[in-house]
Order: C-alpha cells, then structure tokens, then sequence
C-alpha cells in the first residue's frame, strides 16, 4: 500500500483567506467602477462641454478660442468632490495640459475702444437735449401769454328795509374777449355771488332765459332774449326791476345810451301788464 501523506493544518486554511481577499479585491474594483460610472454619469454634460472644448481648441482658429470657452464654461455645472476642487476644474487641468503640448496659446490684445465719445464720461451729443428716448424731436413748451382782464360792472335788484327795489351794482374782473356786451349779460343771467345774496342781492331776470344776440348799432343796443324773458312771477315791480338791470348794465358802455329789447329777434310793444317797450328804453325811461 502507498504511504499516505502526513496531513498539514497549515495548507487547509490559506486556501479560504486566499478567496477572501481575491472577493474583497473584486468587490472594491466593482465598486470603484460603479463610483466611477456613477460620477460620469453625473457629470456627463460637462465632460461632454469640455470634450467638446477641448476639440474646439485644438480644431479651430485662436481668434475663436477666447470666446467658445466663456460661452462653454460660463454655462457649466459644478460638481464638488470631498477632498476640494470640483470635477469639471481637474477636467479642465488635464484639458489644459494635454493642450500645451499640441499648441500655444497666442496672448489676447485689448479690444480698443468701439467710439471715443463713450470712454469719456459725461460727453453728450446737443441733439441730446431735444430728443427722446424714442427718437421724436420734442417741442419746447409753448409760452402762455397772461390772459388781459378788465373790470365789468353788473346790476342787479336789492330791496332796502322799506320795500322799496333798488338797482345794485357789483364789479367783476372778466376776460378781454371781442363780444364784451354778450359776457357782461351772461354773467348778468348767472345771478349774484353767495356772499351778494347774503347782502340781499337778487336776480329778477326770469329763469333759464337767454342771450340770443347782442349788437350795437349808433348808441342803440338791440338785445335779443329768449321768449323765457316775457313770463316774471314778480308782477309789474318783476318787469321794471329785470328791465332797469338790462339797461343799466348795458349802458356802463361808453357808446350807449338805450337799448331796444327784442324777443326771439323780433320787436314786441308791451312787457308784462302794460311796460311798453317798443321803442329803444334808457335809464331815463324810468
């Protein structure tokens, strides 16, 4: 019979913690390929920017160098590692330094300035000053001219502590227009102020009546009213007090001295109960 070998402890067990340590060494190396691919995976695009740059560099001319690689990494992604610096900076180095041994770089020159007039501060073109931003020439604001007044005297009715109707003259500053005579009876038909009519000034010149026209012809002014001036709720003193503030207000004119009053551009004879004004009235009349 052979002789058996004499057993040894020590061969038995280094066959196990040989196949530990080629299991670990597989597992670091799978890992290792696993951080890596996962790492690529997160920083794919910019390792795809940089490639490209890289090939950008290396294809094209310097002139276009400059500005392929603000635009490229203006726009770049950072990823940071745990030891410092980021992955897309140590892409970069190597980039850069597989770069220098292909070609140099050639230095940048300042861009000189595109016009003179901007690299001075403050300098401004005169048309400046009449232009807008949109272009459009602006107009220099137009000169107002202080509108000419003059005073104007209007005659109203007040009664006194008798009863008796008195004639009431107020003055009022009013434009210089070409129909003076048709706003000193307008402002007449507008009636008193609120602090005349707390004097006890009135307007008996019946509501809602009108100035139709108003002309001058020799001395005479000829009055045109609206119908509304036939109808005053005030009786016979009514008729006589709105009459004396028509003429007494119209012949504050130096060229008149009467006026002839016409109803809707005609001539009547009589006002109210029995005042006849047929003919042209002064202050006289009364």
């Amino acid at each position: 019979m052979a002789a058996q070998k004499p057993y040894r402890r020590g061969t038995q067990k280094k066959k196990p913690q040989n196949e530990k340590g080629s299991q670990a060494i597989v597992i670091f190396w799978l890992i290792f390929v696993i951080v890596i691919i996962f790492v690529f995976m997160i920083n794919a695009p910019t390792i795809k920017k940089n490639f490209d740059l890289f090939m950008t560099r290396v294809t094209n001319s310097p002139g276009t160098e400059g500005d392929l690689q603000d635009d490229d990494i203006s726009g770049e992604e950072i990823f940071e590692q745990p030891g410092g610096g980021t992955v897309s900076d140590q892409i970069v180095t190597i980039i850069d330094n597989a770069e220098r041994t292909l070609t140099t770089e050639p230095e940048r020159q300042p861009e000189p300035p595109s016009r003179t007039e901007d690299t001075q501060p403050g300098a401004q073109h005169s048309e400046d000053t009449t232009q807008t931003q949109s272009g459009q020439q602006t107009q220099p604001p137009p000169v107002q001219t202080p509108v000419q007044t003059r005073e104007r005297s209007v005659y109203f009715t007040q009664i006194d502590k008798d009863g008796q109707i008195l004639q009431s003259k107020v003055t009022r500053m009013m434009p210089v227009t070409e129909s003076p005579m048709m706003d000193v009876l307008n402002l007449m038909l507008s009636g008193p102020s609120t602090e005349e009519i707390n004097r006890g000034i009135l307007n008996l010149i019946p509501r809602n009546t009108r100035i139709l026209n108003a002309t001058v012809r020799g001395s005479t002014a000829y009055i045109s009213f609206s119908e509304d001036f036939l109808f005053n709720t005030f009786g016979v003193e009514g008729y006589v007090a709105q009459l004396r503030q028509v003429v007494w207000t119209v012949t504050e004119f130096s060229n008149v001295d009467d006026v002839q009053i016409l109803i809707e551009g005609r001539r009547i004879d009589y006002l109210g109960e029995g005042i006849f004004i047929g003919s042209p009235i002064g202050r006289l009349s009364f």
